[in-house]
């Protein structure tokens, strides 16, 4: 398996069209944030990991993803995959990350030890 995709995202929805097809409607794609709140804050953003499976390809992973800021692992989220091969699918990764200042975090993710998709994330000010 592989990662095509690694969004932080405000919502996502699939829905069917003629063939049958999937269409993936993602919609407030972000990669920066301002903050609710003055820091300190405590933050849930949903990521969004899109999946293929190679049709030669085992049908059951491990997603890893871990956040970081800088050197320091901060969460971490582990979780099952299973796609039928020649397929795709997607998971959705959510932890509570604390931020005690403004600043920029990675969401790190491979599957089964592979690849490191990186996605940052920066939380800013709140607006004025």
């Amino acid at each position: 398996m592989e990662i095509i995709a690694a969004l932080f995202v405000d919502n996502f929805a699939m829905r069917q069209v003629a063939g049958p097809s999937t269409r993936i409607d993602l919609t407030g794609v972000y990669f920066s944030m301002a903050a609710p709140s003055p820091v300190p804050v405590m933050l849930e953003p949903h990521l969004v990991v899109m999946i293929r499976c190679p049709a030669d390809a085992s049908a059951n992973a491990v997603l890893e993803t871990v956040f970081m800021r800088g050197d320091e692992e901060i969460a971490r989220n582990v979780q099952p995959v299973d796609i039928e091969p020649g397929k795709f699918g997607y998971r959705l990764v959510r932890s509570e990350l604390t931020f005690e200042e403004y600043g920029s975090i990675e969401a790190r993710c491979r599957i089964d030890q592979g690849h490191t998709i990186t996605v940052p994330l920066t939380l800013l000010p709140p607006a004025a």
